[in-house]
């Protein structure tokens, strides 16, 4: 055997030994997974809606990490659709970096209203909020979902039946409201989405390896 077949050899090697390994972490980090009965034990109902609302916070917030600042002024269908006039929201499709604020400002509200305090005004038609950057956005964002995963962790098994009042999604109940919360955000998510493919954006959800969003902007 001359020393290109050895060579040849020691790769088919060395590339069935990566190969192995990389099987043996991937079912290794599998077999960390919690299965069903280990949820179960220690479930509250505060762990089940923040633990489903984990991957809307994903969604949404690393769709608006994705898209170019100079895209957050994107509206499908500009122009059209003025003369109409909704119970709720703007007569236009709204521009992705309203999308955002929407977002951002009825998860405020959800929360103000779980919490039982005042939710700010007019979040359908863009809130009270001045930000208006992306990176202003990204932050009312992202503070917002800290705020609504703190009021889903105040709902228990005693107080989810007790009764909200409020401008937002009411009247409900606490756990009325924690599942608007949720479809709400993936909503607006499915809105999202489509606005960064029509820009040839994969959304980050969607792609192979998904990147973390950001902590700081």
């Amino acid at each position: 055997m001359n020393r290109y077949h050895r060579f040849l050899m020691i790769l088919r090697i060395v590339a069935l030994v990566l190969v192995g390994l990389a099987f043996l972490i991937a079912r290794y980090a599998h077999a960390q997974d919690p299965t069903a009965a280990d949820i179960a034990k220690k479930e509250t109902v505060a762990s089940a809606f923040t633990r489903g609302f984990q991957y809307q916070e994903y969604q949404v917030r690393s769709a608006a990490e994705a898209m170019p600042e100079d895209k957050y002024g994107f509206r499908p269908a500009e122009g059209k659709f003025k003369n109409e006039k909704p119970e709720f929201g703007p007569a236009e499709v709204r521009t992705f970096a309203e999308q955002v604020k929407h977002v951002a400002c009825a998860n405020f509200g959800f929360s103000a209203e779980l919490d039982g305090t005042t939710p700010p005004a007019a979040c359908d038609k863009g809130g009270p909020s001045p930000a208006r950057t992306k990176r202003e956005l990204l932050i009312y964002l992202r503070d917002s979902f800290t705020a609504v995963n703190k009021s889903l962790g105040a709902v228990t098994q005693k107080n989810m039946f007790d009764p909200i009042d409020g401008p937002y999604a009411t009247p409900a109940t606490r756990l009325g409201l924690a599942t608007t919360i949720i479809w709400h955000a993936a909503d607006h998510y499915g809105q999202m989405a489509l606005y960064l493919r029509l820009n040839g954006i994969v959304p980050p959800s969607s792609r192979a390896n998904p990147p973390k969003v950001q902590d700081t902007y």
